[in-house]
């Protein structure tokens, strides 16, 4: 168990995993250290769990769904419970938001007003769920009552990243919950505090030891024990294209039901009769909140020549604005990478695109002193096929292309191997729809970026993955359907 009772990362305590209701060190006793990336300090130890531990969490998930009070409870019972944890949440805002910031970087104005309410908003919305989950009567031929039954999977194996700890936890476990399944939930190790603060706040929701496991530990470990465990029924993973190819690899030869939501370069396509003014806003905010680390940042502005000159003018002046640092100051807008390796990533691509023949119109190196800093990045006078255009960089650089007309801008925006998410800017409707039609996104946004709500679905096509988070469309992974047939005869 771990708690903060102050902003201070060092008053947090070490962290154990939660296995069948209870709180335990892993079984080989290991530990590792979760770092705050503002500071580059430890922040505590974590129990480092590995395959033994995550046999353990399977079989407590089996016991539980098989035989335990779960998936037999009411629905409107599990609805409560789930909306128990949302309350929860929201009386604990304050803590989870400096815990967020603290083990993520991201700064604490996004936790405290973006991630904590809008984790507790997605429980708050699949607790509306379980009794509205039911089966069809059929009229098929014969003589015969046909009905189908839909029903929880099992066990379900959840694996998220470490740009949105809370949130992305809420978007698993809301849906599998609420279907009746029992969870082996593993947390980035970069960033596991408040996925198990989360725990905390189920088992005082009254959730039933076994139905939600939380473990600890690294990818190559834990992660592909759950993808390969044959008692796991279905594995959902958040995270880059390359571990989605490895998940579905380990899940193969058990044949398990896997959901994919994974990396992306996602045009932000600019025209020029759209509202430069918002569209600038709009375009900081796609390519720069939360650093950069978002799956969906509009990594690539695609602008119309004609305006390009002014858009990138404007842009640049208002990024040079943006104020990097403390991340527990509540007017910092961006805050550091998420660790060393991540930096040192970032700035590797800051120096292909200068190599490349970019031009650095802004940014481009590290703020300087403590943690993983690196100022907002914008290049401009790149070409589709270069690196910092095509390949995922997961950080706050921008990569800017121009196009002559429509068919030219929706080329480019298709010309890559992700497919997650794209945005379009423009006062003409008629265009807006044409072009949201034919990029080949899961989501695109027009005037304007990032849009969220629990309601509505979220995910890839090509390289960023299938299935679907959120809204109606996540309960098809957690559910089977039977079909029931009756000899009326």
């Amino acid at each position: 168990m771990i708690t903060a009772t102050t902003p201070q990362p060092t008053k947090i305590k070490p962290g154990k995993m939660l296995i069948d209701g209870k709180w335990a060190d892993s079984l080989s006793g290991k530990t590792f250290e979760t770092i705050n990336p503002a500071t580059g300090e430890v922040i505590t130890k974590i129990a480092e769990g590995d395959k033994e531990d995550v046999a353990l969490a399977v079989k407590a998930a089996r016991k539980a769904f098989e035989v335990g009070p779960w998936p037999k409870m009411d629905a409107r019972d599990r609805g409560k419970i789930l909306a128990k944890v949302a309350e929860l949440i929201m009386k604990n805002l304050e803590e989870l938001a400096v815990m967020e910031t603290v083990d993520s970087g991201k700064p604490i104005t996004q936790s405290r007003k973006g991630d904590v309410p809008y984790t507790a908003e997605t429980f708050f919305y699949y607790a509306g769920w379980p009794d509205k989950i039911h089966g069809e009567t059929i009229p098929v031929r014969g003589n015969y009552f046909n009905y189908t039954l839909r029903e929880p999977v099992g066990v379900v194996g959840q694996i998220i990243p470490w740009n949105f700890p809370l949130v992305l936890a809420s978007w698993k476990l809301g849906p599998a919950l609420a279907c009746g399944n029992t969870v082996v939930l593993k947390p980035s190790k970069l960033a596991p505090l408040t996925c198990l603060r989360l725990g905390e706040l189920f088992m005082e929701a009254g959730l039933p030891e076994g139905v939600l496991n939380i473990l600890t530990g690294s990818g190559e470990t834990v992660g592909t024990a759950i993808a390969q465990h044959p008692g796991i029924d279905v594995v959902a993973l958040t995270g880059e294209t390359i571990t989605g190819k490895s998940i579905m690899r380990n899940a193969a030869d058990t044949l398990k039901r896997v959901s994919m939501e994974l990396g992306g370069k996602s045009p932000n396509i600019v025209f020029a009769d759209a509202d430069i003014e918002s569209a600038i806003k709009g375009s900081l905010f796609g390519i720069f909140f939360n650093q950069g680390e978002c799956c969906n940042a509009g990594s690539r502005l695609l602008l119309e020549k004609k305006l390009h000159d002014e858009f990138i003018e404007k842009m640049t002046t208002f990024a040079n604005k943006l104020k990097v640092g403390d991340t527990l100051d509540p007017e910092t807008e961006i805050g550091p990478l998420i660790s060393q390796g991540q930096f040192n990533k970032v700035i590797r691509y800051i120096e292909e695109g200068k190599k490349e023949g970019c031009r650095l119109a802004c940014g481009g190196e590290p703020l300087g002193g403590k943690g993983y800093f690196i100022k907002p990045t914008i290049f401009d006078n790149v070409k589709n096929d270069m690196k910092i255009a095509r390949e995922e960089i997961f950080g706050p650089v921008l990569a800017t292309v121009t196009f002559k007309d429509i068919d030219e801008a929706i080329e480019a925006g298709n010309l890559s191997d992700y497919g997650l998410a794209a945005g379009v800017w423009t006062r003409d409707i008629r265009k807006a729809h044409l072009v949201a039609r034919r990029l080949r996104a899961g989501t695109v946004w027009i005037n304007t970026y990032a849009a969220f709500d629990p309601a509505s679905p979220f995910g890839g096509y090509k390289q960023s993955g299938f299935g679907r988070e959120q809204g109606i469309h996540s309960l098809e992974l957690y559910t089977q359907v039977k079909s029931v047939w009756v000899n009326l005869e």
